[in-house]
Order: C-alpha cells, then sequence, then structure tokens
C-alpha cells in the first residue's frame, strides 16, 4: 500500500496511525454498486450480469471479424450484453461447438491498440463471464476472420481445451506483489549485523582512500538484502501453500519489488485465502503487500493455437 509522505508544518505532527492491512486492488474500472467490505479487506464485486437470448446477428462485411475473450463450456449460444471493445461497446456473444464456446464480439479486422479502454474491455469481458463459467482466458487481441475459423479452432483444440477447463473448474487467479523500502532494510541490516556496522565505521573515520573498504561493504550489503529478500517470498510462499492450489513466480519490478506471484485458488477457499494474506500483511510490518483479483487464470494456462488467427 502506497505510503504518504507528510510535509512538515510549524503545527504538531498526528499520532502514527495503526498499519493496515493488505487491501485487494482491482485494476478494473469502477463498478456502479458500492464495495462491500470483508473484515478490513475490501473486496470490489463484479457487475452481474445474466446472459440473454442471443438476438440475431447482422450480416457481417468483408471487413470485420471476430474478437475472441475467452474459452468455456455451454452447449447452448449465450449473450452476455454490451460489454465489448470498440468506442460502442460491442455486443457480446458465444460461437458454439458441441460443449465448448468462444465468447466474442465482432470487430475490424485490424489489429487492436492495448490502449486502456480496450484492455479494460477485455478484461471487464471476462469478469463479467467468468461469474458463472470457468473461463480460458485468450491473450489480448485474438481476432479470427470468420465464425468458422473459430469453430475450427474449438475443434482442432478440443481435447486440450476440455482438459484445462476441467481443471480450472471452480478456480481463480489472484495476483501479490511485495514491495519494501531499500534504505531502511539496509539500515535494519547494518544495525544486525556486526560486520557491517564495523566496515561502515571504517569507511567514515578513514582520511585516505575508501574505495576498496566501500566495494567490500556494497557486496556484503548485496548479499545481506538478497538474503533476507529471499526468505522473505520463501516464508509468503509458505505460508500460502495450503489455502491455493499452485503459485507462480514471475520476475519482480523495479528495485522495490521483492515479489510478484500469482496463486490459483479454489472458489471453496477464497475466504481462508484473503484471512491469510491478511495475516501476513499484519505480520511484516516493514513490507507493502498489493494484493489483486480475482482474475481469470492468466498464469496457469498455456494452450498453443494451432490455427492461424486473422492477421
Amino acid at each position: 500500500m502506497p505510503k504518504t509522505q507528510q510535509k512538515k508544518k510549524a503545527k504538531p505532527q498526528p499520532k502514527p496511525k495503526a498499519r493496515k492491512p493488505p487491501t485487494r486492488e482491482r485494476v478494473a474500472k469502477p463498478v456502479s454498486s458500492p464495495l462491500v467490505p470483508r473484515g478490513k479487506l475490501e473486496r470490489a464485486k463484479m457487475p452481474a450480469h445474466a446472459p440473454k437470448p442471443v438476438r440475431p446477428a447482422a450480416p457481417p462485411s468483408q471487413d470485420e471479424g471476430k474478437y475472441v475473450y475467452c474459452i468455456i463450456k455451454s452447449e447452448k449460444p449465450l449473450a452476455f450484453g454490451a460489454l465489448g471493445i470498440g468506442g460502442e461497446p460491442a455486443h457480446v456473444q458465444t460461437v458454439n461447438y458441441q460443449n465448448l464456446a468462444a465468447v466474442v464480439s465482432s470487430t475490424s479486422l485490424v489489429v487492436q491498440d492495448p490502449t486502456r479502454d480496450n484492455v479494460l474491455a477485455h478484461q471487464r469481458v471476462n469478469e463479467t463471464v467468468m461469474q458463472q463459467h470457468t473461463v480460458i482466458p485468450m491473450s489480448f487481441g485474438t481476432v479470427f476472420k470468420t465464425d468458422e475459423d473459430i469453430i475450427e479452432l474449438l475443434r482442432s483444440a478440443y481435447e486440450a481445451f476440455n482438459d484445462v477447463l476441467n481443471k480450472m473448474e471452480d478456480k481463480f487467479e489472484f495476483g501479490l506483489k511485495v514491495l519494501w523500502d531499500r534504505d531502511q532494510i539496509v539500515r535494519e541490516i547494518e544495525e544486525e549485523d556486526e560486520d557491517i556496522r564495523r566496515l561502515k565505521g571504517e569507511i567514515s573515520s578513514q582520511k585516505g582512500s575508501t574505495y576498496f573498504a566501500r566495494m567490500q561493504y556494497g557486496r556484503l550489503i548485496d548479499v545481506a538484502l538478497q538474503a533476507r529478500s529471499e526468505r522473505y517470498v520463501a516464508e509468503i510462499f509458505e505460508a500460502l501453500r495450503d489455502v491455493s492450489v499452485a503459485s507462480r513466480s514471475n520476475k519482480p519490478i523495479g528495485d522495490r519489488m521483492i515479489m510478484n506471484a500469482a496463486f490459483l485458488v479454489a472458489r471453496d477457499t477464497e475466504e481462508a485465502f484473503d484471512a491469510r494474506v491478511k495475516e501476513i500483511g499484519s505480520r511484516y510490518d516493514k513490507l507493502t503487500f498489493k494484493y489483486t483479483g480475482p482474475w481469470p487464470p492468466y498464469n496457469f494456462v498455456n494452450i498453443r493455437l494451432k490455427l492461424e488467427r486473422a492477421q
């Protein structure tokens, strides 16, 4: 959670506030219904869009394609309303093959720019669909020329899609990023490590060149930071092991981030996962936690498409 800096003023400083537990954040647009807190861990609810009867589609133009958001199980055609990518939100419905369905909307046969509005529309459709269906999310910008091309995709990867949907049934992804204040941790290491503390004192008191001493100090600090970071990350993963189905560690972004992870969580253990993240956040008072979800299982699905997408 971001820490704000207070400007120096003449009036007395307010008393420090108690540390708040991690708050689950959402990247999507705010919904019209109010947020419903669970304890102190806020949870943004997704809009409830029940499937609607499919309306007859207008004849496609030669320059029109089909944008694919995700794959679900459904033997019947479904419609989800005007949620899709486009200046005017496109109507979202399914293209079906046996018990599989691709969730699609009509779009121009052009490369979709990953603008904020487009990315949010892509997420909005997947989040709406996943309320009532297990989804295999497609990557942003997946476009096919015709419904027949999409049916061929579902046919050619039928077994793979069914296998993944069975494995992902009633499971969501949650993201957890952990950051620290490097300077604060360095000061803590200097206080705890006698060798580093002594070396820093020698550098401060030395009158001549301190190049080699500073190099040694820098190496010792880097080793200590790496060891502490690895210890924190290992402890957090271990603490969340029994409330998650699987986890994935991604590369941290920037100097402050020490952990960038995704967790696959079953629907019936979601509250337990929430509570555990909250407990971990209160335990590590020098770390900042950024917690998001639920999402479709982006980090846990890897299906290579055999059908060439529209160029």
